[in-house]
């Protein structure tokens, strides 16, 4: 009865998942089709296909990468939540593995499964109230946002977020975790052009090359 309990409900988050992950993109298909309707701007169609020739192989590689990449740290709801929801790897991601870290349970389980999800979920939730109080307050603050004193504090957001989760996961696999901390320092440093713009890039190479040296580091006995 278990089983049959634990096959039905993922049978609903696969079912739910893809409905509205196909919902979601005919919104976003629509939104740029209704625009050129209702203003008469029909894009020209050769510059737009030549863009999409240099920029779209790209995307469905990370694409299909990221697939095999979050499903195993989020599990299937919360890979699918995090899809339709968005922007995963500055913010869905950390806060799923914190609470899964927090609950002492993994993504594989049924119980990582349920934390995952939820943490997404509140996640979402949350940055929508915070996106909703910053639209509206957002004139009246403008004079202090934009002071200069506090740019340094805004630029280090992201980095304080990662390395906090950082110190959690190096501290427990300190090993593991030198490779591929060599390889994105050496990757930033000596490509300027990688900048916080490529992180959604950079998180499913780093997980494939850490896969990769784990691989290697467990057949010679290091692990």
């Amino acid at each position: 009865m278990k089983q049959k309990q634990a096959l039905s409900y993922m049978d609903s988050v696969h079912r739910d998942g893809r409905l509205w992950g196909i919902l979601v993109a005919i919104l976003i298909i629509s939104f740029p089709v209704a625009v050129s309707l209702i203003f008469s701007a029909v894009p020209q169609w050769g510059v737009l296909v030549d863009g999409l020739i240099a920029t779209a192989p790209m995307y469905w590689a990370v694409g299909i990468v990221e697939i095999f990449t979050y499903v195993p740290m989020l599990g299937a709801g919360g890979t699918y939540l995090s899809f339709v929801t968005g922007n995963i790897s500055n913010l869905k991601l950390p806060c799923a593995i914190d609470a899964m870290e927090r609950a002492k349970v993994k993504a594989s389980s049924e119980e990582g499964e349920v934390i995952s999800t939820i943490a997404i979920a509140v996640s979402s939730i949350v940055t929508t109230l915070v996106i909703i109080i910053g639209v509206i307050c957002i004139v009246p603050l403008s004079p202090i946002l934009d002071h200069p004193a506090l740019t340094p504090a805004f630029d280090m957001i992201l980095p304080a977020l990662f390395g906090g989760l950082a110190v959690v996961f190096i501290s427990k696999n300190l090993k593991l975790s030198v490779a591929p901390v060599l390889l994105m320092l050496i990757l930033f440093i000596s490509i300027p052009a990688l900048n916080a713009g490529t992180v959604g890039i950079m998180v499913p190479v780093g997980v494939v090359f850490t896969v990769a040296v784990a691989r290697v580091m467990y057949k010679k006995g290091w692990l």
